[in-house]
């Protein structure tokens, strides 16, 4: 926009007063002041506001228009209502410094003129992104060279001032803005916020304030949108921008719109590099199911060696991943979102996960380094409470109350002689996962060789008595006493019956620890310095 439109428009109540050569300058913004010194305020191309608050004689006029000019302001707009008309010495300095100079009259309110100045620029430029956007489409069309989704969001930050993120349902930041990296944690709660919203059929965008800035999220659909919701939910990408488009206006929305439909093609060009790999991993997995001799499996996992583990010099040692996405009702197939999940969640700096789907199961290969660490364990080997921690708190919203993902992990074979039974262990462990409760569960192999293993199959009438045989009697008498039975019981297991250890963790004398432990056998009929009734008492604590 130009001052020469600004001084046209009507209802404005502008009047130009001095630099009538300068009208066709370009006007990038608006700023109202009553600073004597605004310049740190200043980026250039603005029409700068002020009702002249900052006068007290000649000299000040020259002062301040020598700093909006090295500013590089576009004009200087100055009300009349405070001294009722503009100082001549200031119109003698506007025209010293070829700095175009407005009358604002006293009918119109200085937020009329910057309303209708920032909805034009901001209409503008997004008319001049649009056109580049469309522009980036064609080059990102031809594949990778054209800059990806990083290179969008570069253009929204350079000519919207927008900082946007592409997200992945846990949060992971797939692309952003070159230099304005995600606060920490951010991501995972605006993931939640996402999943949460669409689940509930919000209209998008989502509208959300997280770490006290305001983001709004756009869906990145990878379907048509005829499908059910829940097939693609927890896998699709969502963009982040940090503003509030509540107050948007139309050609902004559709912009944006634009920019993910741009990220969605991109996306559907990943998934399909990933074809050959998913394949790879089906057969694999195939000849392992069917029992084929290790011999075989191993001839067939060198021959898709450069495309599972590339960069890897030596045969890698290997770990399995089972995961199952149940929904209720059964009528939503749950591997694909399975399989799209493990990828996500599994994702490698060098792209070597491979994921194979057969129903409602996903299957991943994970290729490790062989380099053992110095506790002769592998370093790089998964564990199952780090999934956990990436998965549970954004995706248990996208389940609701009709989804459950549980996922199981195997421990580390060195060879492929190995994979059937580390297959054969990773899906025991998700069975583990799946007894217990809650909408993201996970279990490691480490379990299996545990009472944990146990403790979940046993029947729920069976696990209430034996709880309430031994816990009722204790957890009564505290009701009624406040004599804290229960934390002392599970501080002198966790002490292995030492009394003095037991008595510093709770901060108490001996006696009054002796006390409490002989209530305890008075109250259940069992006696603490028997092996048997500790084991007991230690399964009711962990099954209650």
């Amino acid at each position: 926009m130009r001052l020469r439109t600004l001084l046209d428009t009507d209802g404005l109540g502008l009047r130009l007063l001095g630099g009538e050569d300068e009208l066709d300058r370009t006007v990038r913004g608006v700023m109202t002041t009553a600073l004597r010194d605004p310049s740190r305020y200043l980026s250039g191309g603005e029409l700068v506001l002020t009702e002249l608050a900052w006068w007290h004689g000649p000299q000040d006029s020259e002062t301040f228009v020598r700093l909006l000019t090295g500013a590089g302001v576009a004009g200087l707009a100055a009300g009349e209502a405070a001294l009722g008309n503009i100082p001549e010495d200031l119109v003698l300095a506007c025209a010293r410094h070829r700095l175009p100079l407005f009358a604002v009259s006293v009918d119109v309110g200085f937020a009329s003129i910057t309303e209708h100045v920032v909805r034009q620029v901001s209409g503008e430029r997004a008319g001049d992104l649009a056109a580049v956007v469309d522009r980036q489409r064609r080059l990102m069309s031809s594949g990778p060279a054209g800059g990806g989704p990083d290179g969008v969001l570069d253009l929204l930050g350079s000519d919207l001032d927008l900082r946007a993120w592409v997200l992945s349902t846990t949060g992971r930041e797939i692309a952003g803005a070159s230099g304005h990296p995600l606060p920490a944690g951010t991501g995972t709660e605006l993931a939640g916020e996402h999943l949460a919203a669409s689940r509930t059929a919000r209209p998008a965008p989502h509208r959300t304030l997280t770490g006290g800035r305001t983001y709004s999220l756009f869906p990145i659909r990878s379907g048509d949108g005829s499908e059910d919701i829940r097939t693609s939910l927890l896998a699709d990408w969502f963009l982040a921008v940090e503003a509030d488009a509540g107050d948007w206006p139309g050609e902004r929305l559709d912009l944006l719109q634009g920019v993910t439909q741009l990220i969605a093609a991109e996306r559907g060009r990943r998934d399909a590099a990933l074809t050959v790999r998913r394949a790879l991993a089906q057969e694999v997995l195939e000849l392992v199911q069917a029992g084929a001799p290790p011999a075989e499996v191993a001839a067939r996992l060198r021959a898709a060696a450069p495309v599972l583990v590339p960069g890897l010099g030596t045969a890698p040692h290997w770990q399995v991943v089972v995961a199952r996405v149940d929904w209720a009702g059964g009528d939503v197939p749950g591997g694909p979102v399975a399989q799209a999940l493990l990828e996500e969640s599994l994702v490698d700096p060098t792209d070597r996960v491979a994921v194979a789907h057969s129903g409602d199961e996903a299957v991943a290969l994970v290729p490790l380094s062989p380099a053992p660490s110095l506790d002769h364990s592998d370093s790089s080997e998964l564990h199952a409470d780090s999934l956990l921690a990436t998965l549970r708190a954004p995706l248990t919203r996208g389940l609701a109350d009709d989804g459950r993902l549980t996922i199981g992990v195997s421990a580390t074979v060195h060879s492929a002689d190995g994979l059937r039974g580390a297959l054969e262990e990773a899906r025991h462990a998700r069975r583990v996962a799946a007894a217990r409760s809650g909408l993201v569960c996970v279990s490691g192999h480490e379990e299996l060789a545990s009472h944990v293993l146990l403790l979940p199959f046993v029947p729920d009438d069976v696990r209430r008595a034996f709880t309430a045989r031994l816990l009722d009697p204790l957890r009564a008498y505290d009701r009624r006493h406040r004599a804290e039975l229960i934390p002392t019981l599970e501080a002198f297991l966790e002490c292995d019956g030492s009394w003095t250890r037991c008595a510093t963790r709770l901060h108490v004398h001996v006696n009054t620890l002796r006390y409490r432990v002989g209530r305890i056998e008075q109250l259940t009929g069992r006696d603490l310095s028997r092996l048997e009734d500790k084991l007991d008492f230690f399964l009711a604590l962990r099954m209650s």
